[in-house]
């Protein structure tokens, strides 16, 4: 008999997360749960406070107020080398794919490999199965430059899976990107969930992205979770904050 989602241990988990710069109270008891396996889909509007919370998360900005648990270990009770340790469990989509420029697709690919993987045979076997999972094995001496938008963002996200982190976060993965080609990296979003069984959290304003990927979906709204379900029980809502987002 399967364990109803409440009575799994969250994977990620925030509670109360507040955050201020000066007057402009950005997060203001934001709370959410990341379970095992899931795609979780956390939308909000420019400025709610996406990025912030992101930052917290991975340990980049200390919040205000609150609790941010990954995998069962508070982060604010890590120290460096324990925070660095627990970050090669998770891949990031950074938006905009952010690939170094002055490196090809396979030294890009190494970059996130070179503290843990020392033998340069198993660091070439990951290079080139991370490659074939987003289809792009013969990329691998190519430079950014030379690549299509949708092309940088499968590489990023080769990278992003290179070390099968347990956790993926993507950030904005739709952004920039012609629809057709959207499509093909919301797929292919799916296709390494199946692959790799990692759990996701997925911010983004893409109401079609949402749509496709999420199997749960929080609104980010007055920097609070606002709204929480499926995206067919979120979209059905009568509240004129939420209705905003799918018009």
């Amino acid at each position: 008999m399967m364990k109803k989602i409440n009575d799994i241990v969250p994977i990620i988990k925030i509670k109360d997360l507040r955050k201020s710069f000066d007057n402009n109270h950005v997060l203001n008891g934001f709370s959410m749960a990341l379970y095992e396996g899931e795609n979780l889909v956390i939308m909000g509007k420019s400025g709610s406070g996406k990025s912030v919370m992101i930052k917290c998360l991975v340990g980049l900005m200390q919040p205000d107020h609150g609790d941010i648990e990954i995998m069962n270990k508070n982060i604010s009770e890590l120290d460096q080398d324990e925070l660095n340790s627990l970050r090669t469990e998770i891949g990031f989509l950074f938006q905009g794919s952010a690939l170094y420029d002055s490196m090809t697709v396979r030294e890009n690919l190494k970059f996130p490999l070179r503290k843990r993987i020392k033998d340069s045979v198993e660091a070439e076997k990951l290079v080139h199965e991370a490659l074939k999972s987003v289809g792009l094995t013969e990329a691998i001496d190519l430079m950014p430059s030379e690549l299509s938008g949708g092309m940088q963002r499968r590489v990023a996200l080769a990278r992003a899976i290179i070390l099968h982190p347990k956790i993926i976060i993507y950030d904005e993965p739709t952004t920039g990107l012609d629809p057709i080609t959207a499509k093909e990296i919301i797929e292919l979003m799916k296709n390494i969930q199946k692959i790799y069984g990692a759990s996701s959290l997925i911010i983004t304003h893409d109401v079609d992205c949402a749509r496709v990927i999420a199997n749960r979906m929080i609104l980010l709204i007055d920097g609070i979770n606002y709204a929480e379900g499926t995206f067919k029980e979120i979209s059905s809502s009568k509240d004129k904050k939420i209705q905003a987002f799918f018009k």
